[in-house]
């Protein structure tokens, strides 16, 4: 199974929706907080290349985006095969 890892922060509904997605595929995700930390917001600017809104979701160390990305890719198909990897 994937390593899946995502920042999200309080009371963000993308955030609940991305979650929501993992956990109804049975995905053990690391969740970071970073609403009340600037540098863990900061680290996760850098390994997003920039991007600043939440969640932010890294799948094997892998920027995928956010909620969107996250639906498009279960829509395609994409995301289990890269959950399974």
């Amino acid at each position: 199974m994937a390593e899946v890892e995502i920042y999200t922060t309080m009371f963000c509904p993308f955030c609940v929706r991305a979650k929501k997605l993992l956990e109804s595929k049975d995905v053990a995700f690391t969740e970071i907080d970073v609403t009340m930390s600037s540098s863990k917001r900061a680290a996760m600017q850098e390994r997003a290349e920039g991007r600043h809104t939440v969640p932010q979701i890294f799948i094997d160390g892998v920027g995928i985006g956010g909620s969107d990305e996250l639906a498009a890719l279960d829509a395609s198909g994409k995301l289990d095969e890269m959950l399974a990897a």
